[in-house]
């Protein structure tokens, strides 16, 4: 076990880390090679895998208030870091040609973005109705007052998994006639409103501001642009770890793995090697099944409670 501490407020920031013990674990960072962490945030995976070996890493991250964390690290670190702007979509235009041996991706939404009330992430704090995770284009409140009802109700429905997204969407529309929908605590008023009762752990507004963010951010969409360029930045051997938060994602994930990952079959060792290499299998499934959050971890950081973590690794040559 990796002697790193759950509670670590890295950076001095209200960001705790999620899996940060099993993500060195699992990456076995070493001397002289080259790391990605394609979601910074506040840079609490980069700075672990700088801290467990001498290697390099560089960090992507769209969201543009996240550049301070970089700039300490870039002090403390200067060689061995890079920072650049940008979306993990475009992974392969940002990387110019270079391979990694090891790729780390967060797909959640920081802590730093939810406790900033003006980001419009959550409906725990009143906030304007933005939920962009780069600060530019379309937003929440954009959606909101130009979607028409049918467009609405499919994304709550697609995104959030939520089985009441027509009375929603009804009522978005109705309610938005009166008045702009302009804030958090509004939208989350509403939704409530037009839902029927139902028991449950969660806000009833919950899986409608998941599923606005998701569509709005194009965050599935990204994730599989990602997936789809993943094999051309990576060394042979590397690993790659990605930690979901909803099913819409791990499953995109998984099925990512089990599609590009050679099946088990049982042969001698003696058998000679298969003559057709299948160059569309060119990963090996680490962890079977997904990597949960200990009890400890999500005593210590409640919103790792439903937060997932698959690694895989590059096997065979560079394509």
């Amino acid at each position: 076990m990796n002697n790193l501490s759950l509670g670590e407020n890295t950076l001095s920031s209200p960001h705790y880390p999620v899996f940060l013990c099993e993500i060195i674990e699992n990456l076995q960072p070493q001397h002289g090679k080259k790391y990605l962490d394609c979601t910074f945030g506040a840079g609490g995976y980069t700075k672990a895998i700088l801290d467990t070996s001498n290697c390099f890493v560089k960090a992507l991250d769209q969201d543009p208030t996240v550049y301070k964390y970089a700039e300490k690290l870039g002090t403390k670190y200067k060689e061995r870091f890079e920072f650049i702007q940008g979306n993990f979509a475009n992974i392969k235009e940002l990387s110019r040609g270079e391979r990694y041996d090891g790729v780390v991706v967060d797909l959640g939404v920081s802590s730093m973005q939810l406790d900033e009330k003006e980001r419009g992430f959550s409906f725990m704090r009143d906030g304007n109705l933005d939920m962009r995770m780069s600060s530019s284009g379309y937003s929440a409140a954009d959606f909101i007052a130009s979607a028409s009802e049918e467009e609405m109700a499919e994304v709550i429905y697609k995104y959030g998994e939520e089985v009441q997204s027509r009375q929603i969407a009804k009522m978005i529309v109705q309610e938005r006639q009166k008045e702009p929908i302009t804030t958090t605590v509004r939208l989350a008023e509403i939704v409530r409103k037009s839902m029927h009762y139902r028991k449950s752990k969660i806000d009833p507004a919950t899986k409608t501001f998941q599923a606005i963010r998701i569509y709005i951010n194009k965050e599935l969409e990204n994730l599989e642009s990602f997936l789809g360029n993943l094999n051309d930045i990576l060394n042979p051997g590397a690993r790659v770890l990605i930690v979901s938060f909803h099913s819409l994602e791990d499953s995109i994930v998984k099925s990512f793995f089990k599609n590009h990952s050679l099946k088990k079959v049982a042969r001698s060792k003696y058998a000679p090697e298969p003559e057709n290499y299948d160059e569309s299998k060119w990963l090996k499934i680490i962890s079977k099944k997904p990597i949960l959050p200990t009890t400890r971890e999500i005593r210590e950081n409640h919103r790792s409670r439903s937060a997932r973590l698959r690694v895989a690794q590059k096997i065979g040559g560079i394509r």
